[in-house]
């Protein structure tokens, strides 16, 4: 009985002996995305699937695009982040400064929309936007406007002092929504003096405020503030969810294409495993996922959105032609004298 019993011992210690290394070779590999409706409806319905299909653990790093890079460039050396969403125009610095390494070539690169597949493939949209023109859908039914339905409504004298416009300096959006007009009063990415010189004359009277960000929009919705202001329609459709009264327009010369891109970090510690969370993160299973859970709107053309979506949105094939691609290499070459500029003349 004692022999029996000191065997038992010694097979149970063999055991726990086993199960240890068996735990703790669980990976876990971090990735680098905006937080709030981003990063709840990837930890809650697109990465879990991943994890059951690998056994690894992905724990989202969130932060704003610009913080994301900036933890890339302070760690480049020894990157903690293996995978990283980045909207486009930061993504290209991303890549510039050698950031992101070349995507594995894999069926799922074929099944995005062209444009959403990066030189070289360094990287690939996961999700895509379009920059156009929310409205207040209260206050244009009191009165009775009809929806926007140009970029160069911004300018029209009956919406004067009912135009929120996000700062060019710190925010896409309002990038975005000034580049379009400065296209459609003669100028490009290469030239951006008609914007500058015009604004005053042009949308520079209607806006009742600049504001750094897209937070305070819901409230001045609310308020009544607010009666348009440029956004995306994953953007509107987050502030529908909370009551907020507001519609998404196409602009009848197209809305400003933006993609969220994704890239597997040069020198991240297991590249093998970045590589499949890419890859998984542009299928088209995925993708859907995300539609469900956040109406990201799909760059795999396999994907399917729900019905309401597909509704609201309409043909996005048709939009995606009719959208304005920017040239991010020759916004990045003056972003800086841009936000100088756009600080010392407009928001003065």
């Amino acid at each position: 009985m004692k022999l029996l019993g000191t065997i038992a011992a010694m097979a149970a210690l063999c055991i726990a002996t086993v199960s240890v290394p068996a735990s703790a070779q669980t990976k876990t590999i971090y990735i680098g995305m905006n937080g709030g409706p981003m990063e709840k409806a990837y930890t809650s319905q697109v990465l879990p699937d991943f994890e059951k299909q690998t056994g690894a653990k992905v724990v989202v790093v969130p932060g704003t695009s610009s913080d994301v890079l900036a933890k890339l460039i302070a760690n480049r050396d020894k990157p903690q982040i293996h995978v990283a969403f980045l909207d486009d125009g930061v993504m290209a610095r991303a890549v510039s400064l050698g950031i992101c390494q070349k995507l594995d070539d894999s069926p799922v690169l074929k099944e995005l929309y062209p444009f959403a597949r990066m030189k070289d493939d360094v990287g690939a949209g996961v999700q895509l936007g379009m920059t156009g023109i929310a409205y207040n859908k209260k206050l244009f039914a009191e009165k009775s406007w009809a929806p926007p339905a140009s970029w160069m409504d911004f300018a029209d004298p009956k919406y004067k002092g009912k135009v929120v416009f996000q700062s060019a300096s710190s925010s896409t959006f309002g990038l975005h929504g000034f580049l379009a007009i400065n296209r459609l009063l003669g100028g490009n990415e290469q030239n951006v003096e008609p914007g500058f010189g015009k604004w005053a004359s042009t949308v520079g009277p209607n806006v009742v405020e600049y504001i750094p960000n897209s937070a305070k929009i819901s409230e001045m919705v609310q308020t009544g503030e607010a009666g348009l202001f440029p956004l995306t329609p994953t953007a509107v459709a987050d502030l529908q969810d909370k009551g907020i009264p507001v519609a998404w327009a196409n602009p009848k010369e197209g809305a400003v294409l933006l993609l969220v891109d994704l890239c597997v970090v040069t020198n991240n510690p297991d590249p093998q495993l970045a590589q499949k969370l890419a890859q998984y993160l542009l299928s088209a299973p995925a993708q859907e996922k995300a539609a469900e859970a956040g109406k990201q709107i799909p760059t795999n053309k396999l994907a399917k959105m729900p019905a309401a979506m597909q509704q609201s949105l309409g043909n996005v094939d048709s939009m995606t032609r009719t959208a304005t691609m920017l040239d991010w290499s020759a916004i990045n070459a003056h972003r800086a004298q841009w936000d100088a500029r756009w600080n010392r003349e407009i928001e003065k």
